[in-house]
């Protein structure tokens, strides 16, 4: 099982895509979210979110850096909305 992940900022869409895990800095800490994990909505500090996804063996890893902004997840899709974001 994978999560599905979408990735905006604003009014523009920044990646989509499926992923093993995500990892987010939350104002209440870094959060880790698998397959399986409870519905969540938490807003997103400053930093970077890790999307690792794993294709053809290898895994890959994804950073985006935020200003800020919220997460949501729900039966494993992830929806993060960021202030602004850049892919590093």
């Amino acid at each position: 099982m994978t999560l599905k992940v979408s990735f905006m900022e604003q009014n523009s869409h920044i990646l989509s895509g499926d992923a093993d895990m995500v990892i987010a800095p939350s104002v209440s800490g870094e959060i880790g979210i698998l397959t399986g994990h409870q519905p969540t909505m938490l807003t997103l500090k400053p930093g970077v979110v890790r999307i690792s996804a794993t294709n053809d063996g290898k895994t890959n890893v994804t950073e985006v850096e935020v200003t800020g902004g919220f997460l949501s997840l729900y039966n494993d899709s992830v929806t993060i909305v960021a202030d602004s974001a850049k892919v590093r």
